[in-house]
C-alpha cells in the first residue's frame, strides 16, 4: 500500500522522539506552585470542535486549573506530529487518521470523545451529493466514478465505499480525487466530480446549489458513528497524568453541555468561524456524546483494513481510553 504523507511524518516524529528519550518538553509539566497548566490544544475551526470552545468560554477548564489555548490547524494530519513533538498537549482528530496512527505504532492515546453521527440517515450532518440532474441515482451508481475528499485515505473514503457497499455496489471501483470542501460544490455543478462528501456548513451550500444527497455516509458505515476524538501523548500521560485527567473531564463537561444546548453552539461558532448566522441556525449538527462509542471505532478499525487503507487492524483497545 502506498505510503501516505501523514505516515511517512508519523513515522520520522515517532524516531525522532525515541532518539531523543521521550520528545521535547511539552510545557505543561506536574503542577508545583499552584499556577495555572498553560494548555496548547490544536482544532480545527469546523462545527465539529464547538464543544471544547463553548466549554473554554463557561469556565469548565479554568475550574479544573487549566488555562487553555485552542490553536486551529487545516486538519489531523498536522495536529498529530504537532502532539508528538509537544507542540500541543492535546490534538483533535477523525478517527481513521488516528486508527492510522496508531497502526504506525505512534504514542497516541484518546483521551476523550470528539463528536458522533446523528445516527439518522438523511438528516445527518454531513451527506454525500450529487448534482441534480445527475444520472447517479444511489451510491451503488457511484462504481468507476470520482467523488470529491476533502483528503484522501481517510475517514471520507471509509464512509463513501461504506454507502457504496451497502447500496450493492463495487466499492473498490470508485475513485477519489481531494479536494478542499469550499471547492467542492462548485467542482460538482461544474462536472468536474461525480460526487461530493462535504459536511456543515457546506452541506447548506450543497442543499442551497440544488444538490443531491443521494447517502448519509456517516450513518452508513457504522451506528452513532464517532467520527472524531480528542487525544494526547503517551510522554504527557507519563508526565502529567493528572493534568490529563483534569483536560479529559472538562472535556465530558463541555461534550455534555453542548450536547443539551444547541443553540449555545450555533452561538459559539460565530467566535471562531466565519459562518453566518442564518447559516448557522439551519446547520445540521452532529451529537456530542460524552462517551466514545467503541463498537463504532471498531467498525471503522475493521472497514479500514477491508477497503486497504490498513493493512492490519490496530490495537483498538490500545488506542481508546
Amino acid at each position: 500500500m502506498r505510503r501516505s504523507p501523514l505516515v511517512v511524518v508519523l513515522a520520522a516524529v515517532t524516531l525522532a522522539l525515541a532518539a531523543c528519550g521521550g520528545g521535547s518538553d511539552d510545557g505543561a509539566g506536574p503542577d508545583t506552585g499552584g499556577q495555572p497548566d498553560k494548555v496548547n490544544a490544536g482544532v480545527i475551526a469546523i462545527l465539529d470542535v464547538a464543544p471544547i470552545y463553548l466549554g473554554k468560554q463557561k469556565g469548565f477548564f479554568s475550574n479544573r486549573n487549566i488555562d487553555l489555548t485552542l490553536t486551529t490547524a487545516q486538519g489531523g494530519a498536522a495536529i498529530l506530529p504537532a502532539v508528538l513533538s509537544g507542540q500541543y498537549q492535546f490534538g483533535f482528530s477523525n478517527t481513521i487518521s488516528l486508527l492510522l496512527a496508531k497502526s504506525q505504532n505512534a504514542p497516541v492515546k484518546v483521551v476523550s470523545n470528539g463528536n458522533n453521527s446523528t445516527g439518522v440517515d438523511g438528516k445527518d450532518f454531513a451527506g454525500l451529493f450529487v448534482k441534480a440532474d445527475s444520472p447517479v441515482r444511489s451510491p451503488k451508481d457511484l462504481a468507476g466514478k470520482t467523488v470529491a475528499a476533502n483528503t484522501l485515505k481517510n475517514i471520507v473514503e471509509t464512509s463513501v465505499r461504506a454507502s457504496v457497499r451497502k447500496d450493492g455496489g463495487d466499492a473498490a471501483a470508485v475513485k477519489f480525487t481531494e479536494l478542499p470542501f469550499p471547492e467542492q460544490v462548485a467542482a460538482l455543478q461544474a462536472g468536474r466530480v461525480d460526487a461530493i462528501f462535504v459536511v456543515e456548513p457546506f452541506q447548506q451550500t450543497a442543499v442551497a446549489a440544488k444538490a443531491r444527497k443521494i447517502a448519509s455516509s456517516y450513518v452508513d458505515a457504522a451506528p452513532d458513528l464517532t467520527v472524531a476524538m480528542y487525544f494526547t501523548s503517551q510522554q504527557l500521560i507519563s508526565s502529567n497524568a493528572d493534568l490529563v485527567t483534569r483536560f479529559t473531564e472538562a472535556m465530558k463537561e463541555s461534550l455534555a453541555y453542548a450536547d443539551a444546548h444547541p443553540e449555545e453552539v450555533r452561538e459559539v461558532l460565530g467566535t471562531y468561524t466565519k459562518i453566518p448566522p442564518e447559516v448557522r441556525d439551519a446547520l445540521v449538527l452532529p451529537k456530542w456524546p460524552a462517551d466514545v462509542n467503541r463498537q463504532s471505532v471498531e467498525a471503522l478499525a475493521d472497514l479500514a483494513v477491508t477497503d486497504g487503507l490498513l493493512t492490519q487492524k490496530p490495537d483498538v483497545a490500545a488506542l481508546l481510553p
